[in-house]
């Protein structure tokens, strides 16, 4: 009898602490609540804090699940979204698994380092200076500052940057895409994410193309950076691309307006004379050749679109206000095109 007893006992303890762990306090609750684990706190504490947020109904039943597991050692620190809807074991495998509530940061397509610096800033994420110390400075030539910390290197860490010239920052290099980050990331390690993606996006299909044009990953970056701020479909974007590439060739200005607009930081099509003429080695109206880096951290695409030029008998291109690009085999009908619609 004592026997048949303590079977009934042992059973009914054993079916109070399953329910306890895979039975949620509140089945079907909406509320979602932000709860916060500090680096250091151990178990019971942990658990105690979730029954003081009405999280879980018993907190030794969360101590005894993860020591039973084996996983008491392994509950990171972090913020996660959690319900009273949730089981206790649901939670614990959370907290184990470390998911917990990721930013989502947008670097748009044609934006550059400046651009990026203002909007982490804007996100409350870090000071623009920071990610500028950090990757480099828009416009800057490190060759020519003692004053400015040079950025970091990352050249060991990715060999698409071998070619980068040291003198430089990262504009362009740092790749428009959506990317999901814990809370308490830091700088260095987002743009180390955002690096890899880069990595990942230049196929070795690309790469074998670019090493068979003989031209460097960091030239078609600068190409890439101009088609990007210049015309949006991409079939534009090869003709553009076509244009750039035999402007080059034939030793013909480029007379890109982006890299004007970089230089003097306005977001206008319309550029003017002395705008020209202003004395940097961005000013593709001034000087020969490619800028002296990248203007804008390019898409997929204008990458793409940089190393399939299209061949064509024009020789100038316009944006219009509305976004459309109109060709022009002659100067001439260049000219009447900026009258047309440029006005």
């Amino acid at each position: 009898m004592k026997l048949v007893f303590l079977s009934i006992l042992i059973l009914g303890v054993i079916l109070i602490i399953t329910f306890g762990i895979y039975f949620p306090k509140e089945p079907g609750s909406q509320i979602e609540k932000v709860f916060s684990i500090r680096e250091g706190k151990r178990g019971k504490e942990i658990a105690e804090n979730l029954k003081d947020e009405g999280l879980i109904k018993n907190a030794l039943l969360f101590r005894l699940y993860v020591i039973t597991i084996g996983k008491s050692d392994k509950l990171q620190a972090g913020d996660y979204i959690f319900s009273p809807s949730m089981t206790i074991s649901q939670i614990a495998k959370k907290i184990i698994s470390g998911e917990v509530i990721k930013e989502k940061i947008t670097i748009i397509e044609g934006w550059n380092l400046r651009d990026i610096g203002f909007y982490f800033e804007n996100k409350g994420l870090f000071m623009a200076e920071e990610l500028w110390e950090l990757v480099g400075f828009p416009l800057v030539d490190y060759s020519k500052v003692t004053d400015i910390p040079r950025p970091k290197d990352f050249s060991t860490e990715f060999d698409f940057l071998a070619d980068r010239p040291k003198n430089l920052g990262f504009e362009g290099y740092l790749f428009p895409d959506t990317y999901e980050i814990k809370k308490g990331t830091s700088l260095e390690e987002i743009i180390r994410k955002i690096l890899q993606n880069f990595d990942k996006k230049l196929t070795p299909e690309l790469r074998e193309e670019i090493k068979k044009q003989q031209k460097t990953i960091f030239e078609i970056i600068i190409i890439a950076s101009l088609i990007e701020k210049e015309v949006k479909t991409f079939e534009d974007k090869e003709l553009v691309s076509g244009i750039l590439w035999k402007r080059l060739k034939n030793n013909i200005p480029l007379q890109v307006d982006a890299t004007i607009s970089y230089i003097t930081g306005k977001r206008t099509i319309k550029i003017s004379k002395e705008e020209t003429e202003i004395d940097s080695p961005y000013n593709t109206y001034k000087y020969l050749g490619l800028s002296l880096g990248p203007v804008s951290n390019p898409g997929l695409e204008s990458i793409i679109a940089a190393t399939s030029p299209k061949d064509s008998d024009f020789w100038y291109y316009i944006s219009t206000p509305e976004g459309k690009t109109i060709f022009s085999k002659t100067l001439e009908d260049h000219n009447l095109a900026k009258a047309k619609y440029l006005k």
